[in-house]
């Protein structure tokens, strides 16, 4: 009985985590079934992961502007904005994709350092500063673009998006590489979390209990493995995909590894309490905007390649999707708490909805119906669980 109730209270304790694992697993089966099946094909499940490519880097950069308490509105723009620079460098100039890449990734960071400088040493609400860098850089592009379309980008820039992994393997009915490189990530990670989970045993702090520890994991490796097995039966993993993992696993161990990712929890969790134990709080948040600026850059590069071109219109509305994925992820809207996962997860979860009610044709005006009320759910079950404790 006791060990039942523990089970319990660790459950109960943890439902933000379990629950949008199991939400995605959910929501997934729920649209393989109404889809029949089409959800599932590697077809789909490729397209899945192009479309959402962009959304996943820019929730990792705005999940930690979220956390540290601050809001950015402008993602959306700058994807544009830098879309449109790299069309102009690449397609108009014909500079090389290198240096070309380089100074649109310097351009993110400056926008986002000045976004950051007034948020953090003037004091003006991040809303207000974003909103505002919403409307310069929604301008800027049009007046890049002229108000017209232009590409097509070189060959080798359109396969950071369109690209996939070589398979040196030389599989006949599946490509042999993108599946062995799945297994080795999977029993990377499986290993990770047990050699992570034997060092809190030793320094003797709790952890998760074990069947919750094996059930967890067990699912994300049987998940990745299936994953893998599948876009290994057609393409293989798009180049976007390892860009993606990497991005993530670095951002994980910040977050949960280093002392910069316990500041900005510190930060988010009560801001004069941080800045009274010694941490530079102001330029934590002048940070989390330049590195904002930066993911947001690399969404905009690789949405123009999975385009090949540059248009006016491009970004519009990704930030509500990059928002939501955060806040559905298990972000909290008073700053301090969210993880890389969660937000990876939302992020899945936005981009199965999507796709799935496209599957189905549902169109987008109930589309945007549906994804309002998955968030205003979200919100309310944050603020729900915040005011219990």
């Amino acid at each position: 009985m006791a060990t039942t109730t523990s089970y319990a209270g660790y459950l109960k304790s943890n439902l933000r985590d379990y629950g949008m694992l199991i939400s995605l697993v959910v929501i997934m089966g729920l649209f393989q079934y109404l889809t029949d099946g089409t959800l599932m094909e590697p077809l789909n499940l490729t397209n899945l992961v192009l479309q959402n490519s962009y959304i996943v880097i820019m929730a990792l950069g705005m999940l930690l502007v979220i956390v540290a308490g601050h809001i950015d509105l402008s993602v959306g723009s700058v994807v544009g904005f830098v879309g449109a620079l790299a069309a102009v460098l690449m397609v108009q100039f014909e500079m090389h994709f290198v240096p070309a890449t380089l100074i649109c990734l310097a351009a993110g960071a400056a926008i986002g350092a000045a976004q950051g400088f007034f948020v953090a040493f003037f004091s003006i609400p991040s809303f207000i500063v974003t909103l505002a860098g919403m409307l310069v850089f929604k301008g800027l592009s049009l007046a890049l673009l002229q108000g017209q379309s232009v590409g097509p980008f070189p060959h080798v820039f359109q396969l950071l998006s369109s690209g996939f992994i070589p398979d040196w393997l030389h599989g006949e009915r599946l490509r042999l590489t993108s599946l062995l490189l799945g297994g080795v990530v999977a029993a990377l990670l499986l290993w990770t979390k047990w050699r992570e989970r034997v060092q809190q045993a030793q320094h003797g702090i709790e952890d998760e209990p074990l069947p919750f520890f094996l059930g967890k994991n067990l699912v994300f490796v049987a998940l990745i493995l299936g994953f893998c097995a599948l876009l290994a039966s057609y393409k293989g993993l798009p180049n976007v995909l390892v860009v993606m993992a990497l991005l993530m696993l670095f951002y994980d161990f910040v977050t949960r590894r280093t002392t910069l990712g316990r500041r900005i929890y510190a930060l988010g969790g009560n801001e004069k309490a941080a800045r009274l134990s010694g941490i530079k709080t102001q330029w934590l948040s002048f940070y989390t905007f330049v590195n904002m600026g930066v993911l947001a850059a690399v969404a905009g590069l690789v949405f123009a390649a999975r385009l090949n071109t540059a248009t006016p219109k491009a970004g519009t509305g990704f930030e509500l999707d990059v928002i939501a994925a955060c806040f559905i992820g298990g972000a909290s809207a008073s700053g301090g708490v969210g993880k890389v996962l969660g937000a990876v997860i939302g992020a899945l979860v936005m981009g199965v909805m999507n796709n799935g009610m496209s599957i189905l044709g549902i169109g987008i005006d109930y589309q945007q119906v549906i994804k309002g009320l998955v968030l205003l759910a979200a919100v309310c079950v944050d603020v729900y669980n915040r005011n219990k404790a």
